[in-house]
């Protein structure tokens, strides 16, 4: 790698790993805490790279590339930042930041993104890559308080750093103003309607007029305000799905006589939330498939919590601030409360976070929410009733003789398949329920409960050794550790006794 990098960031930190790890690769590094002195190099010639931070102590990193495009159109700029909202995407896209990376971020990502920035520069002719040489690397700038955690934008519930969600900002990102209609889909509570309201507020067609239409929608009426108050604004077709076919058939007709529009501009962009497989439906025959693929312009999916477990804690910090915002007292999570809450489910995704959040902020008895209270709001949220029921967390299941009488007695001697001693044990969960159900969110407790004795015995066969035990599990090796880690499974290596 071979070129000059201009870093400005307000955390000593980070410029010092960014600096010392392009220096091994090649690059000559000149770092600051300062947009301003970023600034001045900018518009001395300097650098070939630029890698900035958003929230810095003299502006937004952001808002100065537009001066930096405009002063260097060939100067590419990479832009970190810990705001890992949906917003951030949109702007770092709009701005035409050759890539945007969420803090924390990889460091071998950053560092291949910083080597394709740099091969497709054009060099200066007659000038060595990067311009006049500079002095020593710079390092001064405003520090961040220890500790100090970014602040988050209350009103704006759209935050994650977990790859899959950073994957689909930067879908919502490219799409946002392009004029073709969306599909959002995902389970319940991930937050489609959330995405697809974004779709209209931060686009260009904002400052026009927007239609929900839901199934229980008396379809003329909805029909009608489309075509007086949607007129250059958008539409959002919430679950086309539980329409029915007469429905579904009398928005088709609409949609095609928007299409017909000679005007443009006046046709409203189209807007659908459907659920986590829009192709069950049109197999089951709940979605006409030429409605479907008027509506499927771009398919994105929002994955559920249990997808990105990274962000479940940042965004319960961020829904209790919320909170506050709205009158709500201000709380904070105690460290055990926050691994809590990280180890639930939530089988209701964001929206049964978000209601637990609220309950706490309402019930708990201090400024930092407690373990307890954390325990006894997500058994609340969930259904349960923490004081009469079963733990579900972890399974407490009778002796197998004690299991139901339907499974057969030679299925539980030495020589039982795992299948059938499985099965005996979840039938026997399900028997303590009596009538009732178990509480949500079964079938990833379960796996968990697979899941870590499997992880700890394949250690311990292994002996501690993660290379063998990948290997023997057929996993990758950053999958393994970070199962270890959500699964908070200690790993000693020792030798194996033969």
């Amino acid at each position: 790698m071979d070129g000059t990098v201009l870093i400005a960031d307000d955390d000593r930190t980070i410029r010092t790993v960014l600096t010392q790890a392009l220096t091994r690769a090649g690059c000559r590094v000149h770092a600051t805490g300062s947009l301003a002195q970023l600034s001045k190099w900018v518009d001395e010639g300097r650098g070939d790279l630029v890698i900035t931070d958003v929230m810095m102590p003299d502006g937004n990193g952001i808002d100065r590339i537009p001066a930096i495009r405009k002063a260097r159109p060939d100067l590419p700029v990479i832009v970190i930042s810990a705001q890992n909202t949906i917003v951030t995407a949109i702007r770092a896209t709009e701005a035409e930041a050759f890539e945007y990376l969420p803090k924390p971020f990889d460091l071998p990502d950053l560092m291949g993104k910083a080597g394709q920035a740099l091969s497709r520069r054009p060099r200066r002719a007659g000038e060595p890559s990067g311009g006049p040489a500079l002095p020593s690397v710079v390092a001064g700038g405003a520090e961040p308080a220890a500790g100090a955690a970014p602040s988050a934008d209350p009103a704006m519930p759209l935050i994650g750093h977990a790859p899959a969600m950073q994957a689909l900002f930067r879908m919502v990102a490219r799409v946002l103003n392009a004029d073709l209609p969306v599909v959002i889909a995902g389970e319940a509570g991930v937050g489609k309607s959330m995405i697809a309201r974004s779709f209209h507020d931060l686009s260009d067609r904002k400052d026009h007029g927007i239609v929900v239409l839901n199934a229980a929608d008396p379809m003329d009426a909805a029909l009608t305000r489309i075509e007086t108050q949607a007129v250059g604004g958008s539409v959002i077709i919430e679950n086309p799905a539980g329409f029915d076919a007469a429905a579904q058939a009398r928005l088709l007709g609409l949609i095609e006589t928007i299409e017909a529009d000679p005007q443009p501009g006046r046709a409203p962009r189209l807007i659908s939330t459907m659920g986590p497989d829009p192709q069950a439906d049109l197999a089951a025959g709940r979605l006409r498939a030429d409605l479907y693929y008027r509506l499927a312009g771009v398919t994105m999916t929002v994955p559920p919590l249990r997808a990105r477990i990274e962000d479940i804690v940042p965004l319960a910090r961020h829904l209790l601030a919320r909170a506050a915002s709205q009158g709500l007292p201000d709380r904070g999570l105690t460290d055990e409360a926050a691994a809590l809450i990280r180890s639930h489910p939530f089988p209701g995704n964001v929206r049964e976070l978000e209601n637990a959040m609220r309950r706490l902020a309402l019930t708990a008895s201090g400024p930092q929410i407690a373990a307890a209270e954390a325990r006894e709001a997500l058994a609340q949220t969930a259904g349960a009733e923490p004081a009469t029921r079963p733990a579900v967390t972890r399974m407490s299941v009778p002796p197998m003789a004690e299991r139901p009488a339907r499974v057969t007695p030679a299925a539980t001697g030495a020589d039982t398949p795992l299948a059938d001693s499985v099965e005996a044990h979840l039938q026997r969960y399900f028997d303590l329920h009596g009538d009732q159900l178990p509480p949500p969110g079964l079938y990833d407790r379960i796996l968990r409960e697979v899941e870590k004795p499997l992880l700890e015995i394949a250690l311990d066969a292994t002996g501690g050794n993660q290379l063998r035990c990948a290997d023997l599990l057929g996993i990758n090796r950053n999958t393994l550790r970070k199962k270890l880690t959500d699964l908070n499974i200690e790993v000693t290596r020792r030798r194996k006794l033969m």
